[in-house]
């Protein structure tokens, strides 16, 4: 895990060349009600995906009522919303295709992210939908990146294998917009190349089905009789915040959050430190250490493995590989719940997401500053009766206090 500690120590100022503008912050969305926390909490845009043809088919994902629920709600905010085509299709799944991308054009979808090359030749041949190439067709230097150009792609959505330096010369080389990973799981193979867990388990990593095989606990043969258990193929989790004076510096014009299968919390979270980095950049030129220090501290609140940079600076090494059981750490937190309605000057209304008690303490999530800290002194249920213990999927009634906004998340502390 990055270390804290001494931090302070190596980077006094994070100076940036500051003529290139601040990148788009792009969230994952893996559902209607994570699309609203995730643009509350400052993303310039999020992506998800339909019931079909996209890589995340454990996620809730979105029917064509919440699509255009989705839409409306982005842009109202001045937000957009990417959708995902990024499976590997079939001609059978291609012939179910050209409907659903008129309706996404039909809704005012602002792109579509896709691995096919049938399916950017049918998307380019119905509508009008500008196409972002998804990680998982690997693209890695110029050549490709000016052939996939020709093909009509107007944003690359680069290898995780990129460094911010490769990603802005083929920025530069093809005139493309580029797009990168800043935060969230990696994968331990190229991207679209890895069929692990159709070996292992029948679903087709390609096809929304990834058992994340690469994350269990293996033997092996050392030698004559002797066997070791480890989880040698799982990768820490990508953080780069530290990272983000390179990445303004070198005009990339995305920074994208993985986790469409995460929780509100993750969402709202990391949406939250990445937008306030980049507000404060806009507004100063620079990043100060100490906030460098608060932004990661805060990073380590959600659930998630050690910490590494990967590819961003210098290729991955041994240094990235996550060699152990994931367990709750001392940081975590999870969601208490969602402030769904504020009376001001009266009440909350929080839908329960996992239960608390009377008397627990909690904090607020704000959509700007830091948490705000409360004790959980009076609670009722819709009817006004006296809640002891709440239930997750519930609303109950908190009284009102200052800085509580609608879609704001509540969180409460693990405890082991």
């Amino acid at each position: 895990m990055f270390s804290l500690m001494g931090l302070k120590n190596r980077i006094l100022v994070m100076q940036t060349d500051h003529r290139f503008k601040v990148p788009e912050l792009l969230a994952p969305a893996g559902n209607l009600e994570k699309l609203k926390v995730a643009i509350s909490y400052g993303a310039n845009a999020v992506y998800l995906g339909g019931q079909k043809f996209g890589l995340r088919q454990a996620s809730d994902n979105f029917t064509y009522d919440e699509l255009r629920l989705g839409v409306e709600f982005a842009h109202e905010r001045n937000a957009l919303v990417y959708v995902v085509l990024n499976s590997f299709l079939h001609d059978k799944d291609l012939e179910e295709l050209p409907p659903f991308v008129q309706f996404l054009e039909e809704i005012g979808v602002d792109a579509v992210i896709v691995s096919d090359l049938g399916v950017i030749k049918t998307v380019s041949e119905i509508s009008s939908l500008p196409i972002h190439l998804s990680t998982q067709a690997s693209c890695l230097n110029v050549e490709s990146g000016k052939l996939w150009k020709q093909m009509g792609v107007t944003r690359l959505i680069v290898g995780r294998e990129m460094s911010v330096k490769e990603t802005s010369a083929i920025k530069k080389a093809t005139g493309l917009e580029v797009e990168m990973f800043i935060h969230g799981s990696m994968c331990m193979a190229y991207s679209g190349n890895c069929v692990i867990s159709n070996y292992t388990q029948g679903r087709d990593s390609n096809r929304g089905g990834c058992a994340h095989s690469c994350r269990f606990e293996y033997s092996f043969e050392m030698g004559e009789n002797e066997k070791k258990n480890a989880f040698f193929m799982s990768s820490k989790d990508l953080e780069g915040v530290r990272v983000l004076p390179e990445f303004i510096n070198e005009g990339i014009d995305s920074i994208k959050i993985e986790g469409r299968m995460k929780s509100n919390l993750y969402a709202g979270t990391v949406s939250k430190v990445y937008s306030e980095a980049l507000k404060y950049f806009a507004q100063n030129g620079n990043f100060l250490s100490d906030d460098l220090i608060d932004w990661a501290q805060e990073l380590t609140k959600i659930s998630h493995r050690s910490y590494t940079d990967a590819s961003l600076v210098h290729p991955a090494d041994e240094t990235s590989v996550f060699n152990e059981r994931e367990t709750v750490s001392e940081h975590d937190y999870v969601v208490a719940g969602n402030i769904i309605e504020v009376k001001k000057n009266a009440f909350m209304i929080l839908e329960v997401k996992n239960a608390f008690n009377l008397g627990d303490s909690l904090e607020l999530l704000p959509f700007q500053g830091k948490a705000i800290s409360f004790q959980v002194l009076e609670m009722t249920d819709m009817k006004m009766n006296p809640v002891q213990r709440t239930k997750p999927s519930t609303l109950i009634k908190l009284p009102y206090f200052a800085g509580a906004e609608q879609w704001n998340i509540v969180r409460r502390k693990v405890t082991k």
